[in-house]
Parts: structure tokens; sequence; C-alpha cells
């Protein structure tokens, strides 16, 4: 045990320097954590031998919980609602679809074993929420299409263990009534949305109400809402990653007291236990196992990837309007990670001959997910027209701190077109009626915003206003109002000579 207190340090540490040193790269944080995960392990340095499957399972469902809090809390209901069909079709049937091809690949035209292709096909047959929230939002896509592809990760975690505990069950006492499955699914939704809805709305009006005076006291009462939403959808038997996905959209859509404090909190939770969870994955597996066995990780790679994802994408979303490109990046960007990895440990833990066989197998499958498709996302958007230049983030910004009950808010906005083009006057601009810019970022400048002070293509703009009045200001800001503004600025145009 006392490895673990001079060891871990090591390498978290290790993890954000070579993070830093390969940004530039675009190579996501979590495959840096299950390669430094890998390095210190048993089969490689050798500094920690680490073979605890019930602890990860554990560690790892904990550290989803915080994930999918803050993947909820950072969804804006007007991007939820807008991709709702096809977000909810893929994390429904797109998930049966997925495992029903990719059983019938292995199984029928390979010639796999029945068991065998039956429990790999369901466990990798959902999208990871940890692993889609960390590389997409490092990538510059239409809001649309990044929504649909967070919101079906961070949803369609019930179908895929519904579909592994009826395969398990099957094969280990030979009882998996189809009905009972579905009504397990059923409640299993319908629960996890339920305690979700109802808990958000309650935390929501706790913090209004009972504003402790020590600003710590937000945290710890955040941190205590979100583990008691994740154990209230156990107890009554609902799927818990779902009521947290939905109580965190709840409350990141309403405001609230010390919200702003809160939504870094919760960042910082979501970063802290995605890390830890993927270097813990990589300590539990043993490269040397998979001697045997790269060549049968690949093949299940290739029939996911370029097979059973396509074909549930475009079978899934038919008459959707989502477009050529749009499907073709959504059948490339179906990343596996945790929850894959989480129900490979199913298998292990009811004692299958086939279970190490299983974990193994998936688990290089996730590699090759998060290093090829995750490390191409943004090629492959490039390619594909989706993607626009990718702006920086601000080297500054502000904190509106509230310690009572308040409507306003900090708004931080784009000013469209090109870097460095010049824009409107503040005074030109159309903000609702008691807004108030703040502060302007400009690469790695701070502008004092004034009336006379003229905004840039790519400044980063932050204003206080009233949080009902959002869309009203990104609408001053979007590039029609924007160029309005510059048009009226300068008058009519002079009449042409003769």
């Amino acid at each position: 045990m006392a490895e673990a207190y001079l060891i871990t340090p090591m390498i978290l540490l290790s993890v954000v320097l070579v993070a830093a040193l390969l940004d530039h790269w675009s190579v996501p944080v979590i495959l840096i954590a299950l390669g430094a995960g890998i390095l210190f392990g048993s089969d490689v340095l050798g500094w920690w031998h680490f073979g605890d499957v019930v602890l990860t399972n554990h560690a790892a469902n904990m550290a989803l919980v915080f994930i999918l809090f803050q993947g909820g809390f950072s969804t804006r209901r007007e991007d939820f609602r807008a991709v709702l069909l096809p977000a909810g079709g893929l994390a429904t049937w797109g998930v049966v679809l997925t495992a029903a091809i990719t059983f019938l690949a292995l199984w029928g035209v390979l010639g796999w074993p029945f068991e065998l292709s039956a429990l790999l096909a369901v466990i990798v047959s959902s999208t990871d929420a940890a692993a889609t929230f960390s590389i997409l939002r490092g990538q510059s896509l239409p809001t649309k299409l990044s929504s649909t592809l967070e919101i079906e990760s961070a949803a369609n975690d019930p179908m895929a263990i519904l579909l592994t505990l009826a395969a398990v069950q099957a094969f280990t006492i030979g009882d998996a009534r189809w009905y009972v499955v579905l009504a397990t699914f059923v409640w299993k939704f319908a629960a996890g949305v339920g305690v979700g809805w109802l808990l958000g709305m309650a935390a929501a009006w706790t913090f209004n109400h009972l504003r402790p005076k020590d600003r710590g006291h937000y945290y710890i009462l955040a941190f205590a809402v979100i583990l008691l939403i994740n154990g209230l959808g156990e107890t009554v038997g609902g799927s818990a990653m779902l009521a947290v996905f939905v109580a965190g959209y709840v409350m990141g859509n309403r405001p609230f007291v010390h919200k702003q404090g809160v939504t870094n909190f919760v960042s910082a939770l979501s970063t802290l236990a995605e890390t830890s969870m993927f270097v813990m994955m990589g300590l539990l597996v043993n490269p040397s196992e998979w001697a045997g066995l790269w060549t049968s990780g690949v093949v299940l790679f290739l029939v996911l990837t370029f097979a059973a994802r396509p074909a549930a994408v475009w079978l899934g979303t038919v008459g959707m309007r989502l477009g050529f490109k749009n499907k073709a990046f959504i059948s490339w960007a179906g990343l596996r990670g945790a929850v894959p990895i989480i129900l490979a440990t199913y298998p292990l833990a009811a004692g299958m001959e086939v279970g190490r066989d299983v974990f193994n197998l998936v688990f290089f499958v996730v590699i090759l997910s998060v290093a090829i498709q995750g490390s191409t996302l943004g090629l492959v958007a490039d390619r594909l027209g989706l993607a626009s230049p990718s702006r920086p983030r601000p080297l500054y910004n502000l904190e509106l701190v509230t310690m009572a009950r308040s409507d306003m808010d900090l708004i931080v906005v784009d000013v469209p077109g090109d870097e460095g083009r010049p824009g409107p006057l503040i005074s030109e601009l159309d903000l609702p009626r008691g807004s108030v810019i703040t502060l302007i970022t400009r690469g790695p400048d701070v502008v004092v915003p004034k009336g006379g002070t003229r905004l840039q293509g790519w400044d980063q703009v932050t204003v206080l206003a009233r949080a009902r009045d959002e869309d009203a200001i990104r609408e001053a800001f979007d590039e029609k109002h924007v160029n309005m503004a510059m048009a009226m600025a300068m008058g009519p145009s002079p009449l042409p000579p003769g």
C-alpha cells in the first residue's frame, strides 16, 4: 500500500507533463493515461503490481459518475432538444444493431466461438462518454454534431449494460428471458431519468435557499449531491449513470447561487476522475497476455469500426436528415473507452473461462479506438468539411462569485470572422438593456472595453448580463448582426459618378 503514495503522484505528474508536450499533436489525454498505467504496471517497469478487478470496477463506475454529471452540466438545453431524436435512437436501437452486426460477423462469418462472439458483441456495443467528452471538447465541430455524439455516449450505457448482464446470465445460469430484459431496461431508463430530474431540481432549489457563508461548503454540497443522485439511482434499480447525466443537465440549465464556482469544481473533478480511471485501467492490464490475442483484437476492431458501427449509424438514423457527412463522421467517432472495459470485467467476476480473453480483447480494442479514431477525429472532420479553425482558449477569464441568489451571469462569446478582421465598435452593438462588456481577450492580450473599442475577429468577449438574455447577447454577436452593425456605422454607400 505504501507504494501507492509514491507511485500515484509520479504517474499523474508524468501524464500531465507528457500531455503538455504532445498537445500540439492532439494526442488524447486518456491515451496518455492508459500508457502511463501500462508503463508503471507489472509488465513493463514492474513498479506497481495491480490486479484487483473488483476494485477497478468500483473505482471506474465512481469516476464515470463525475464524468457524466459534468457532461450533462455543460450541455445546453437548446442543443439537447435539437439532437434528442438521433442521439436517443443511437443510444437504444443503435446499440442493439451494433451488437447484432458484430455478433453475426464474428460468429457467422469468421467462425469465432459462439460464447466469445456474443460476449464481445454486447460489451463493445456502446460508445464511451469519458472518451467522447474528452476528445470532442478539443474539436471545433458544429454544435448539433458534437451534441449528438456526446448525448448518445452518455445515454447508451443502460442498453449495453442490460445486454451484457443478459448474456452473462444466459451463459452462467441459462436464464435470460426476453420480457424480463425488456422490462428491466424500461425501468432502468425511466427511473434513471426520473431520479435525475427530481434531484437535479431539488439540488438547484437547495443551493438557492441554503446559502452557506463559507464558499467551501458549496463544493461539499455539490459533491454530496452527485453521490446522492448516484446512490439513489442504484437503490431504486434505475440507471445511475443516466440519472447523474440528467441531474447535471437540469442543474446546468438553471440559475443557482455560486454556479460558476460549482462549474469549475465539477469540471476539475471530472478531469481528475477521468485521468485516474484510465491510469488504473492501464495498471490492471498485462500486455504480455496480448501475444496470442493481438491479431484477434485487430480483427474485432476492424469489424466494429468499419462494419458494425457504420451500419448501425446509417440504419439507426434513417429519415432523420443528418446528411452524408454527419453520418460518416458519427460512424468514425464511435469511440470505445472505460464502459466496455468495465463491462469486460463482468465475465471475469462471474468466473467464466473466456473471461480473461474477453477482457484482454476488449482492452486492446479500446486502445486501438482511442489511439486511431481519437487521434484522427480532427483530420476526418477537416476532410469532410465539418471542422472550423480552432480558436485558442482565452488566457484570461472572469468568474462571477455569487453568495446570494441572482439572475446575473457572465456570458463568453466569440466575435465571428477571420482572425484580426475589423468588427464593430462596442457602442454599435445591439446588446440587451442592463448588459455590460467586462472583458475582451485578444490572443495573449487583454483589451480594456470602452464604447469606442473596435472588436476584431476571434476576440473573446465576456458580458455581464441577466441569464435570460443569453440568447439575445449571442445573437448580437453572430456574423449577420455584426456585419449589419458595421454597415449602419459606415452609412449609405456613395452613389456612383454619372
